[in-house]
């Protein structure tokens, strides 16, 4: 068996189409929930998007794919927002990048770790799901980047961006709202079916998904309100448990390492069987042993 046959088909939602090719986004609706004054997620298709807003400017967190740029103006323009003057990337997946080009080319300017910069610009004929990502154009590429974060004062906010190890990639940022409580975990945290993508072929590590989940953890408290990558609005006791669920499977990968097992022997022994992450879901169980396997050091 290979490691590719190991890898689950990704659904639609997540990563059904770059900006150039033939998917449909017309039957997609852009909702928004506001979570604090001044602040509000909008769900549509791709990852999830922060929002800023207020009487200085508009900044968001992931654009999603490039055909919906037009409805993401609309659901912010029903907040009775400004138009969008700053985005920052949580990480160079398409599902969260793809409207760059579009709020690039209207002004914005485009924030994000050093190493999304990089991954854009090379592109990837290898990319998630095996798609071929060709490099992004220059008006789409961050151009402002940071190895570490910086802090964005906005709308009365103190906006941490942070770099806190990677882990789903190897420029993963976490986004806090120092005085709302808030913070936006982009794909470090799936709060939907199926298991956890550690985009192994991006620099991802479970084990860094780990130490930044950890970290997260420490700096919430039971009041944050926690934005997940993809799903429903969650909290610290979730982004806990689903922590925590994590380092059992790691816990059982290396058990059967150790016992010297081999990759195919290992997945042999259905080591997940018992865990219930739903019904389908983005990433199987095969897939993220391969990803536990493929990231030890």
């Amino acid at each position: 068996m290979t490691r590719l046959a190991h890898l689950a088909i990704i659904p639609a939602a997540l990563f059904a189409t770059t900006a150039s090719s033939q998917g449909d986004f017309s039957g997609v609706e852009v909702t928004a929930q506001e979570i604090a004054p001044g602040i509000a997620v909008l769900f549509g298709a791709g990852g999830n998007i922060g929002v800023s807003y207020g009487d200085e400017a508009t900044l968001i967190i992931d654009d999603q794919f490039a055909p919906l740029s037009a409805k993401i103006e609309a659901a912010i323009a029903d907040l009775d927002a400004k138009p969008v003057k700053y985005v920052v990337n949580t990480h160079w997946h398409f599902d969260h990048t793809g409207g760059n080009e579009h709020f690039g080319k209207t002004g914005a300017t485009i924030f994000a770790h050093q190493d999304v910069r990089v991954r854009m610009a090379e592109g990837n004929p290898d990319g998630p799901g095996g798609r071929n990502i060709p490099p992004a154009p220059r008006v789409a590429l961050p151009i402002v980047t940071y190895d570490q974060g910086l802090r964005i004062h906005l709308n009365g906010d103190t906006i941490n961006v942070m770099f806190l190890g990677g882990g789903h990639t190897d420029g993963d940022s976490v986004i806090f709202w120092e005085e709302d409580n808030v913070v936006h975990m982009g794909d470090l945290y799936f709060k939907i079916s199926g298991y956890p993508f550690i985009d192994v072929k991006s620099g991802g590590n479970v084990y860094d998904a780990m130490r930044s989940l950890d970290l997260v953890i420490a700096r919430i408290d039971s009041d944050t309100k926690v934005i997940p990558g993809h799903g429903s609005m969650s909290n610290k006791a979730e982004l806990t448990a689903y922590r925590a669920m994590i380092g059992e499977v790691v816990r059982r990968v290396e058990e059967l390492r150790g016992q010297g097992l081999t990759l195919e022997e290992a997945l042999a022994t259905k080591p997940l069987a018992d865990i219930d992450r739903g019904e389908g879901g983005f990433i199987g169980p095969d897939a993220f042993v391969t990803a536990v396997w493929d990231s030890a050091r």
